[in-house]
């Protein structure tokens, strides 16, 4: 599909995710029942403590894992979500930053924008901000934030080079990047590459690992490194509607399936902008 093609696909279907309020990128199950929301963000580590202190509704189950506990955020900071989504990593941000700190989501989305703004409203976060805009061309000025975070989104993005590159460029120099995404330990077949379905899922847009993180070298990064990696457990696929829909109407079988996922794998990722 053509850059823009992906981009109306992406920001159609987290319209409608947004509007329904179930989850659909993996590795969520897409259920929409609340409990299973819950169970599969504390799979990927959120604690229960962090999941009662955001609003309700806040938590769509879109995430592969909690870069927030990761991003090491101090009182006072500046924190960009790129991808807030419904805000549930900005609102998380919010609480470790403090009133002296502050927290910038973005999101292509307006339905998302508009749903993470009756969030923060919801839970009084007067440090919270959410701009319209997209992660390859991002709505801050040139050495403004002291973090980015972002989960399973850049994966989404046809051009990673360029949004790492505008993630260097908003960080001020000793910033830190802190992202959770999905990526690849081999190449996809063609007919999941091309699938609408599958770039929903999270899936066609994937990168091969270790080109990801050359890219993130490229944009200019030091201490790049991987802190964690998970594999894809192949209950997501089987389980999530997203993915049956993309076995039914390609007639992909299951030993497909388990195949398929043996090649996905969630990661987080950190680097630092030099000082």
């Amino acid at each position: 599909m053509k850059e823009e093609e992906v981009k109306k696909v992406v920001r159609e279907g987290y319209a409608r995710l947004a509007k329904k309020g179930s989850p659909c990128c993996p590795p969520s199950s897409c259920c929409g029942s609340t409990n299973l929301v819950e169970a599969q963000s504390k799979g990927i580590g959120y604690t229960d403590e962090e999941l009662r202190s955001v609003p309700e509704g806040s938590n769509l189950g879109l995430g592969c894992g909690n870069p927030v506990a990761l991003a090491s955020l101090k009182e006072g900071e500046i924190v960009l979500d790129l991808g807030s989504g419904a805000g549930l990593d900005c609102f998380l941000a919010a609480n470790k930053v403090g009133e002296k700190g502050k927290i910038i989501g973005v999101d292509m989305t307006p339905e998302m924008i508009e749903k993470a703004r009756e969030n923060a409203r919801k839970g009084s976060y007067e440090n919270v901000e959410f701009r319209l805009g997209e992660i390859e061309n991002i709505p801050a000025a040139d050495n403004s934030v002291n973090v980015v975070i972002s989960n399973c989104v850049i994966n989404l993005s046809p051009d990673k080079k360029r949004v790492f590159e505008e993630v260097f460029r908003v960080l001020k120099p000793g910033g830190r990047l802190m992202v959770s995404d999905i990526v690849l330990l081999k190449e996809l077949p063609d007919f999941i590459k091309n699938s609408v379905e599958a770039y929903i899922g999270c899936l066609s847009g994937a990168m091969i690992r270790d080109e990801y993180i050359d890219v993130i070298r490229g944009a200019g990064f030091d201490e790049v490194k991987v802190t964690e990696e998970r594999s894809f457990p192949i209950e997501y696929m089987s389980n999530d509607p997203t993915a049956r829909a993309i076995m039914a109407e390609l007639n992909i079988p299951m030993e497909e399936v388990e195949e398929l996922a043996s090649s996905v794998v969630s990661i987080k990722v950190q680097g630092r902008k030099a000082p």
